[in-house]
């Protein structure tokens, strides 16, 4: 019997990704044959993609596919959490692929109502924690810095959860959108002066809490403008390229709460999966609202270059393995 093949993607060097074909991998104890219907791209992935100094090429087959999804195909004798025809998210890096073989651990069971739906659960998990570890409240004035796929989601889950959701952005379709998903006003952050004046004017004491969900400086020292006395700034924008700076006598005076809402156990990664599943499962969340671009994974190099450019109507790329 032939042996079944496995395309994959792997990134050779700076900008320039190879496929190889190899025979499917042997599922061992403890693990999972999945065939991957698709994954995201996450724009943290970006330094990878352009080149950095402190990384090595080429990298593992399949990176840097952290938000894939896809069916179950085999399972080891010993694994009893899953079975074959189960549709899951998977938690690895090497998603990149049309199978995967991972432990059964690194596999989240979606609901089958999400069977035909995009799902890139690492991304929408993160929303979910990103919520909790801000502690929101219902009726709260949240601000959310940031019109990408994070900013979006998150506000969409601070608008289910009762709070009065305003997001800041560059992009008119972000804006756009992010209203569409429950925001009750929108702010043009292009100029920092004119958005801050905007944002005073819709609280002139401030925000309650404010999520910056860009990972740059400049969105940074916006997002730290808006928090009002005693609120509460959480970083969400994966901040990678370099030290940053922050108005520390600002913080102090206004005594501001700080959070990190970045995790990295990953049992906190499965309960915000799971969080999403269970939201898309019930209706109020449709991932494919935030889902803009679709691309085969012959095309993974043109996603990237997508991703990086981060035009206006651009949320979230994913590669389809069909």
């Amino acid at each position: 019997m032939t042996a079944r093949r496995n395309v994959r993607a792997r990134l050779v060097a700076p900008r320039r990704f190879e496929l190889a074909d190899r025979p499917v991998g042997r599922v061992r104890e403890g693990g999972a044959l999945v065939r991957i219907l698709g994954c995201g791209v996450c724009a943290s992935s970006l330094p990878l993609w352009e080149g950095r100094p402190w990384f090595d090429y080429p990298r593992p087959a399949g990176e840097p596919g952290h938000e894939g999804w896809g069916i179950v195909e085999a399972v080891a004798p010993d694994v009893t959490e899953l079975s074959p025809g189960d549709l899951v998210a998977t938690l690895g890096l090497d998603a990149l692929a049309q199978y995967l073989v991972c432990p059964a651990t690194e596999c989240v069971r979606l609901p089958h109502r999400l069977a035909g739906r995009p799902f890139p659960g690492e991304a929408l998990g993160c929303g979910f924690n990103v919520v909790r570890r801000a502690g929101l409240e219902p009726a709260q004035r949240i601000a959310v810095v940031g019109g990408g796929f994070l900013g979006l989601l998150v506000g969409a889950i601070a608008h289910h959860l009762g709070a009065v959701v305003v997001v800041a952005s560059r992009r008119a379709q972000a804006r756009q959108l992010a209203e569409q998903l429950g925001a009750a006003a929108t702010i043009d952050s292009n100029d920092p002066e004119t958005a801050l004046a905007r944002a005073r004017r819709l609280a002139p004491k401030g925000w309650d809490c404010v999520i910056e969900c860009t990972g740059l400086q400049a969105p940074l020292d916006l997002a730290s403008e808006l928090v009002r006395e005693r609120g509460r700034l959480v970083i969400a924008g994966y901040h990678q390229d370099g030290r940053r700076q922050v108005d520390m006598q600002s913080w102090n005076w206004r005594g501001i709460d700080v959070v990190n809402a970045h995790e990295r156990d990953p049992a906190r990664y499965r309960q915000g999966i799971q969080e999403a599943a269970r939201a898309a499962a019930e209706g109020w969340l449709r991932p494919e609202q935030l889902v803009s671009h679709s691309f085969p994974l012959e095309e993974v190099g043109a996603a990237f270059e997508l991703v990086g450019r981060a035009p206006d109507g651009l949320t979230k790329a994913v590669l389809r393995m069909d």
